[in-house]
């Protein structure tokens, strides 16, 4: 898997979804209602090291319906290079499982077909750049085209492509170099389920809520022509971008060593909600429909989570980590419709949790299909 599916990488991703590609998949932006924020005054120590070796990742929420089971494992882009994630827990449930749903997806489709698709490609030519020809030196204030030049020797070396593009390009490029150097991957989870669920026949099944682009040349002409008010994402990409590199480790060390109460206390990066609170107000977003997207998606996971568990005696899936510890859980929607939602061990929610029996340790289950 390719930086393209860290944060950064989507905002910009999502910028271009359905014009550099016809079928490009992003996973939705982020909601304000799931971001956390630590408690006023108190001052969150960020790990400047990632942890190595075997780790054993977070434990898994269960969700039950009568005696069906769909076990969810929360997940981050970015985890601990160096760490070898004992995922004992997953591939048993796999291994249990009768399906596999992915994580939820956007998908934009311009229908475009092949030829329809190279008679496109010379329109995405400078589709990244300021328009007019204009470059960030002409576009941002001095003072932070100043600042901007350290960070790009640091991070990006002599790259003058990058001078022409937007700010918030900018900023992500930036951004996705920074991260190349911080000893994180998004190269981990993936590869394994999709093995543990090969070995068992099981290819993971799409959870896709799909968006039709209907004139992607003229999306494309008007976006290459038109400014995006992304100057306050580029200055908060310069001011907190060694903070914000630092906070992702700490998410993926807390990940790592399944501390989910320490990563539900660690906020998300203010910058990238004000990028992607940039691509929201883009008149591009409002073309492909991409503005309010968050209700449809997760009404898409919902939908296929409540098949599978009237389906099928045990599922697996996967769940963007504040998909399940933000203030807006998915896993809320299934409790309304009388599910029951147990979190994993550790997990404090003013009351200990509940406990879950480990899937490498549960008992065969009876008959009936109880453990």
């Amino acid at each position: 898997m390719s930086i393209s599916r860290t944060i950064a990488q989507r905002l910009m991703a999502l910028c271009l979804a359905g014009l550099v590609s016809v079928a490009a998949a992003v996973e939705a932006p982020v909601s304000s209602s799931s971001i956390t924020t630590s408690p006023p005054g108190k001052v969150t120590e960020l790990q400047g090291v990632s942890v190595s070796g075997v780790q054993p990742g977070p434990g898994l929420w269960k969700i039950s319906k009568g005696d069906h089971v769909l076990w969810v494992l929360g997940t981050l882009d970015l985890l601990p290079k160096h760490m070898d994630w004992q995922a004992r827990d997953v591939q048993a449930v796999i291994a249990e499982s009768q399906q596999v749903l992915d994580r939820p997806q956007v998908k934009l489709d311009a229908k475009l077909g092949f030829f329809g698709t190279l008679g496109l490609l010379p329109s995405l030519i400078g589709v990244r750049n300021n328009p007019d020809g204009k470059r960030l030196v002409d576009v941002v204030p001095p003072d932070q085209y100043a600042r901007w030049l350290v960070l790009k020797k640091r991070y990006l070396g002599w790259d003058n492509g990058v001078e022409k593009q937007r700010p918030i390009f900018a900023a992500a490029a930036l951004f996705i170099a920074a991260i190349k150097q911080a000893d994180l991957s998004n190269d981990m989870l993936d590869p394994l389920i999709k093995k543990a669920a090969a070995q068992h026949d099981l290819k993971p099944t799409p959870v896709t809520y799909t968006v039709v682009v209907d004139q992607p040349k003229a999306v494309v002409k008007d976006f290459k022509k038109t400014p995006m008010d992304d100057r306050d994402c580029f200055a908060k990409t310069l001011d907190h971008l060694d903070s914000d590199v630092a906070l992702m480790r700490a998410r993926a060390n807390a990940w790592a060593t399944g501390d989910l109460d320490t990563l539900r206390r660690l906020p998300l990066s203010d910058q990238l909600q004000v990028c992607l609170a940039a691509v929201d107000a883009s008149g591009i977003a409002h073309e492909l429909g991409l503005t309010a997207i968050e209700d449809h998606v997760e009404a898409t996971w919902v939908t296929a989570a409540s098949k599978a568990l009237a389906t099928n005696r045990v599922t697996f899936a996967q769940l963007p980590m504040q998909r399940l510890l933000g203030d807006h859980s998915y896993l809320a929607a299934l409790q309304s419709l009388g599910d029951t939602v147990t979190p994993p061990d550790g997990l404090s929610d003013g009351e200990p949790a509940a406990p879950v029996v480990s899937p490498t340790t549960s008992a065969k289950p009876d008959a009936a299909g109880h453990r």
